[in-house]
């Protein structure tokens, strides 16, 4: 008599674990965004861009009105405002990859963070003769919030900025789609 021998079994990991939908792992390897190309990072770095357009009369103005200690305390919060931007980005996208709660965890534990930073960078110089608070506070807010402004409505309302603009129809719009009928 001979014996046949059972097809061999994909190895797993565990013995347990069955072995992965070649389909599956592929759309998953599709869908998931490359750091290069994540449209986190690339919407930081359009941001930075943008800083251009604060920091010229933020540094003028801090010049003109507390002088060069002035201009030197908006230089350094112009500095902190785009490595914060950049730190935000890069711990969502990490965290994105990895999954929900991955992402939330870098969300809340990236803001603490950047916190952080602010504070130590802020603590060593804030007894320097050359530090102005006034022109760091305003610089630092301003700049924050125009353009976390500007940002916002050019991705949310026109989807201006390339990394966002679709790129066509897949099959998940499918059911939101109107047919020819109804439309």
């Amino acid at each position: 008599m001979t014996e046949t021998a059972a097809p061999a079994l994909p190895k797993t990991e565990r013995a347990s674990e069955p072995a992965p939908d070649s389909a599956l792992a592929d759309s998953k390897a599709e869908t998931a965004p490359k750091a290069e190309t994540a449209p986190e990072m690339a919407i930081a770095l359009d941001m930075m861009k943008l800083a251009v357009f604060f920091a010229v009369p933020l540094l003028i103005g801090g010049a003109w009105l507390w002088g060069w200690g002035g201009a030197a305390s908006v230089a350094l919060a112009l500095a902190l405002v785009l490595v914060n931007f950049v730190l935000g980005a890069a711990l969502i996208g990490w965290g994105a990859r990895m999954g929900a709660t991955a992402m939330a965890a870098a969300v809340v534990g990236g803001y603490v963070l950047r916190l952080g930073i602010v504070f130590a960078a802020v603590f060593p110089v804030a007894d320097h003769g050359w530090f102005k608070v006034a022109p760091f506070a305003v610089s630092l807010l301003a700049t924050h919030l125009g353009l976390l402004a500007i940002e916002s409505r050019r991705v949310s309302l026109s989807l201006a900025f390339p990394a966002l603009k679709p790129t066509g129809h897949s099959q998940a719009d499918a059911p939101y789609q109107l047919s020819e009928r109804q439309s």
